[in-house]
């Protein structure tokens, strides 16, 4: 292996762990030892829940072409997996504020073991099934657990800054050091072990079963809006009313679908960007830096967030203007950069740019990830979070679907210039949220003074 890639890994592990060892009083948020508890039995859970979902990802499409399926028929399976999740996200989403956030928990993990399952049949039927699964599974992985883990948090009385410390902690370890963790021991299971393409399914079973009965166990129940009166229909209008009589709900859901959709995206590109003429690249390694950088990203969020002085709607701003630019750098690239056309070797001089590129737009992840949820925290209404939450992933599956769909379709390049154009948008977008906020404080203010002077003759009574 090229000594580059061990000088970005050993420069982003330095980084991280001098950001980690070097937090002072200001970057730290004292807490209760009840917090504390409650806290990590949630960072477990989610671990554990990250856990089954990074063991899948590097092996779903090498373990489907090991079964004979090509790249057209692999499409399809990947375009129903986010289908389904559009179809049914916003469905799930609503009976998990109805029935239940713990409960909607536990079924993401059994149909998400489920989907594991169907991987040990080769018949495409079998396959597809698993995949509509796993976009049920995805629905309920990235809005059940954060609904349950804010209306919980709130019931127990909680401050509302503790929030953002197990937000940073949670993707700190669940979307870095286990994504990390989980691509290595897959890779012992596979390459090492010589196990087949379905061990590490098998694998994320064992976790996502070990977290199940660990919420069964020590989870209550949470839930939205429990009135028995209203039906599936009725949660969906009002939430869809709830989006679009408040500026701030629309401008949060569109700047998510636009960052998420470049990100989904880039999932897809990176590996052919750095390897236009199949020159051989590391994937694992690869991966893992990206990783790293996404923890360096959440540690820089967990000092942000720390700071009740600086709101997260104003450095958000700067954080999609600078992923916009990271996802650029291919196209820049084209035209500064003459274009090798020597096939295989290793990685190269444009490609070792992209890759500097595509590490800070994974530390803009790590810091995106805990920054929305925080923002999602404040301004969503509870009654409605989960059913919400997954209105916004809606626009999100469609790009994603438009993306695979037409993939071969268009040069690499445009696609990337398509993504930071997004993102780009989504700086506007949340430059326009942070003056909505700061215009409604005012009034917000305003009205609690208005409501003490109501309140104090009635005191003064007592």
């Amino acid at each position: 292996m090229e000594v580059f890639y061990f000088l970005v890994f050993g420069a982003l592990s330095a980084v991280v762990a001098a950001l980690e060892l070097s937090k002072t009083s200001k970057d730290r948020i004292t807490t209760s030892p009840a917090f504390n508890s409650f806290k990590n039995n949630y960072i477990l859970v989610y671990s554990l829940m990250m856990a089954g979902d990074w063991l899948q990802g590097p092996y779903v499409y090498y373990l489907y072409t090991t079964y004979g399926y090509g790249k057209g028929d692999i499409g399809h399976l990947f375009i129903a997996g986010f289908g389904s999740s559009m179809l049914f996200g916003t469905i799930v989403g609503s009976l998990a504020d109805k029935q239940g956030r713990k409960r909607a928990c536990v079924t993401y993990c059994i149909t998400y073991i489920l989907s594991c399952i169907t991987k040990h049949s080769p018949q495409y039927k079998i396959l597809m099934v698993g995949r509509i699964l796993g976009g049920i599974a995805t629905s309920l992985l990235f809005s059940s657990f954060e609904s349950w883990l804010v209306a919980e948090h709130n019931k127990r009385g909680f401050d509302q800054q503790w929030l953002s410390l197990t937000f940073s902690k949670a993707i700190f370890l669940g979307n870095g050091l286990v994504a990390i963790l989980a691509g290595l021991f897959g890779n012992v299971l596979v390459d090492t072990l010589n196990l087949g393409p379905v061990s590490p399914f098998d694998a994320a079973s064992c976790f996502l079963a070990i977290g199940l009965v660990i919420i069964q166990v020590s989870w209550t129940e949470n839930y939205g809006d429990p009135s028995d009166n209203k039906d599936l229909l009725t949660q969906f209008k009002g939430a869809a009313v709830a989006i679009a009589s408040d500026e701030k709900i629309a401008l949060l859901g569109a700047i998510q679908s636009l960052f998420e959709g470049s990100m989904y995206t880039f999932v897809f590109l990176w590996t052919p960007a750095l390897s236009p003429n199949s020159e051989e690249i590391p994937h694992g390694f690869i991966f893992a830096t990206f990783m790293l950088s996404s923890m360096l990203g959440s540690s820089l969020a967990s000092r942000l967030l720390a700071r009740s002085s600086l709101k997260v709607e104003s450095y958000m701003q700067i954080v999609f203007a600078i992923s916009a630019v990271c996802l650029f750098i291919p196209v820049f690239t084209t035209f500064l950069v003459t274009p090798s056309n020597q096939k295989g070797g290793g990685i190269t001089f444009s490609g070792c740019i992209q890759l500097l590129g595509f590490c800070a737009f994974e530390a803009c992840v790590g810091i995106f990830w805990p920054s929305i949820m925080k923002m999602r925290s404040q301004y969503i209404p509870e009654e409605a979070r989960s059913t919400i939450m997954n209105f916004f992933r809606i626009p999100l599956n469609i790009f994603v679907c438009v993306v695979l769909y037409n993939v071969d379709a268009f040069p690499i390049t445009v696609m990337f210039g398509m993504c930071s154009i997004f993102l780009f948008l989504a700086s506007i977008l949340q430059k326009r949220l942070s003056s909505v906020v700061e215009k409604s404080r005012p009034q917000d203010w305003t009205t609690h003074r208005e409501r003490e002077m109501e309140t104090a003759p009635l005191n003064a009574e007592s």
